[in-house]
């Protein structure tokens, strides 16, 4: 009986080291997903992001008509990777705006300049009071509202080109 006591702390441990390579080996999804999706617009104005050029406000989606949010940044690396994607979807028709987080008017001017200008109104977010308010996680992100107000996809992360068919099917779907 003393000799199978003695193994006891072996076999805890063993079982503690395999505990952990299984969790660290088995895929899980650390995605934070937004809890507004099927949810209206929470309501906020935004001031411009650029001077000259109309600002984002959620009253602005309940006009009939879908659109899509996207948060972006100029200091985000993927938000450069998804700008075609972007123009793509504008060239398709699709009404995009954006709210630039924790941004200088300077540097969106200058992003915009080099990858190109998809947004149709833009806000800016210093704060990211209205990015939290609607539970996004980071940038970027696109949401596609309909035209009630009501958030009906989001899209976490760059868009990629294979995204965009989906992104498409969500828009026409929130008509």
């Amino acid at each position: 009986m003393k000799r199978l006591i003695l193994w006891v702390p072996l076999a805890i441990f063993l079982l503690f080291v395999g505990t952990v390579a299984w969790r660290l080996s088995s895929d899980r999804d650390d995605t934070v997903r937004s809890q507004m999706v099927g949810k209206p617009l929470p309501d906020f104005t935004l001031p411009a992001a650029l001077a000259g050029r109309p600002t984002v406000q959620a009253a602005d989606y309940r006009k009939g008509q879908p659109r899509i949010l996207n948060i972006f940044a100029s200091w985000c690396v993927p938000c450069i990777a998804e700008a075609p994607q972007l123009l793509e979807l504008k060239k398709r028709g699709v009404t995009i705006d954006a709210i630039a987080i924790r941004d200088r008017p300077e540097d969106i001017a200058a992003f915009l300049e080099r990858w190109g200008d998809p947004y149709r109104n833009m806000g800016s977010d210093i704060s990211s009071s209205v990015q939290f308010a609607l539970g996004s996680s980071g940038v970027p992100e696109t949401f596609v509202i309909d035209g009630q107000g009501i958030i009906r996809h989001q899209h976490i992360g760059d868009i990629k080109a294979e995204d965009v068919p989906s992104i498409l099917a969500a828009y026409e779907a929130a008509k």
